[in-house]
């Protein structure tokens, strides 16, 4: 067998370009042909050439003779086909294509999952002749991942830490009890996804889920915002203005940071949650309140009740159900999931096709302690995203303020006070020798291996 046939039977990721002369194809086919991976070879324009194996007529639906001489696109009909074609990238560049996920339409009309990978096939004057395409049928193991991925799913909530699986398994009963929500915890952990889950999950998702940010509106407006205005209530109030709680009729109504909130508007906020009534500004007919109250700070409420910052009945209004949401770093656990799932999300909005993140860039996020919790993931995410050009988000990707301030926060976030001093320590002594491990080995009392092990643990350079 020569060197074209041994690298056309390697595995679907090739290890290189091939090489396939017109005495050469024979000989590969008798093993190409008993593969469970689909094959088949395009010429410089595009349309199936001469091979079209039998694991490529069981993927697609359709048979070797219908395939011959078509388009590839007319018959692999894949997502990718339009935008980032892995043939066409083969042909253009000379260069393989390796483990590129996709979807493609069969003969029948189904969607099927597939991995595929692209490898040039070259002349004896290693001119781009055309390209052979491997895929594999990921049916089973993408049918595998969304029954593993439902179990750690709620909505748009993804986790599988032990908190909110606690959270995840309440859920549904809190939503059907139409009782006040309280929901805190830190910024960017996810309260309003956690709201909108509440809303979804209730007898009110069929009406409107009407969202307030009490700590961005200021005192003066936030009145008028949530209870509206009739006309002539003040200057330029020239017709009747409905409020937030009006709009949500029937639904819910999301009060984010509503610890922010004036003493005198949480007076008229437990006036409605007591009466379920209000008076819109200017008003003097009572207006029926049918709304669901979700409320959710990054505070903590009960402090600031025994600071007298807020009012101690209200508290216990919005505190009938309450809610913590645990900080990203406390459930660290689910990195792999949101970063699954927020790429998914990605690629479907901006038509790309990024399959992950590489193994440096997950150990850096899980290593990471998400100082603006799932937010900054997120946003940390998209900024990658855009800047990726292969199939994998590599380090290069990540916004520079990241590395810099993991590299800072691994010496600080990993380490306990006793830890932190003997770092602290060591980079004196370090520092006061000009980085002469030996020496100051020496001075600290330790053997060099000692030192570069501590020094490897305490990420010292």
């Amino acid at each position: 067998m020569n060197e074209a046939d041994r690298r056309g039977l390697d595995s679907p990721s090739l290890n290189g370009p091939v090489c396939i002369g017109r005495a050469d194809v024979t000989p590969c086919c008798v093993i190409l042909e008993s593969i469970n991976d689909g094959v088949f070879i395009v010429g410089p324009d595009r349309r199936i050439t001469s091979f079209f194996n039998r694991a490529a007529e069981e993927i697609t639906g359709f048979s070797s003779e219908e395939a011959m001489g078509r388009y590839c696109f007319d018959v692999f009909r894949s997502d990718l086909c339009q935008t980032r074609c892995p043939l066409e990238l083969t042909m253009n560049t000379g260069q393989a294509v390796y483990d590129q996920p996709c979807t493609i339409i069969n003969k029948a009309g189904e969607e099927v999952a597939v991995s595929t990978t692209t490898a040039p096939i070259r002349n004896g004057e290693g001119e781009v002749v055309g390209a052979v395409e491997i895929f594999r049928d990921l049916s089973l193991v993408e049918a595998l991942r969304k029954a593993l991925s439902a179990r750690y799913r709620l909505g748009d909530l993804v986790s599988k830490s032990p908190r909110m699986q606690e959270i995840f398994e309440i859920l549904p009963d809190v939503a059907e009890s139409d009782s006040t929500v309280l929901i805190q915890g830190p910024s960017g952990s996810g309260k309003e996804v956690l709201a909108t889950a509440i809303h979804d999950l209730s007898l009110r998702k069929g009406n409107p889920f009407v969202k307030v940010n009490c700590g961005a509106i200021p005192d003066t407006l936030l009145e008028s915002e949530l209870f509206g205005y009739v006309r002539g209530a003040f200057t330029d109030a020239r017709r009747d203005k409905p409020g937030r709680f009006s709009l949500a009729n029937h639904g819910t109504l999301f009060l984010d940071e509503v610890a922010d909130m004036s003493p005198a508007l949480q007076v008229k906020l437990l006036r409605v949650l007591e009466e379920k009534r209000f008076i819109p500004l200017g008003g003097t007919t009572p207006v029926k309140a049918d709304v669901r109250i979700i409320a959710a700070s990054n505070r903590d409420i009960e402090r600031r009740v025994k600071e007298g910052r807020f009012r101690e009945d209200l508290y216990y209004r919005l505190n009938i159900i309450k809610i913590e949401l645990p900080p990203l770093c406390e459930r660290s656990e689910d990195i792999p999931l949101l970063v699954e799932n927020f790429i998914s999300k990605l690629n479907s909005l901006k038509r790309k096709c990024v399959s992950g993140v590489s193994h440096e860039v997950m150990d850096l996020l899980m290593n990471y302690p998400f100082p603006g919790n799932v937010r900054e993931l997120e946003n940390i995410l998209e900024h990658a995203f855009v800047l990726c050009r292969g199939p994998f988000i590599e380090k290069r990707d990540l916004p520079c303020d990241l590395l810099e301030k993991a590299v800072s926060s691994r010496k600080t976030w990993e380490r306990g006070p006793l830890a932190c001093s003997e770092a602290q320590t060591i980079e004196q002594i370090l520092e006061k020798h000009g980085g002469n491990r030996i020496l100051a080995a020496r001075e600290l009392g330790m053997s060099r291996s000692t030192l570069w092990r501590k020094m490897k643990r305490f990420h010292l350079q």
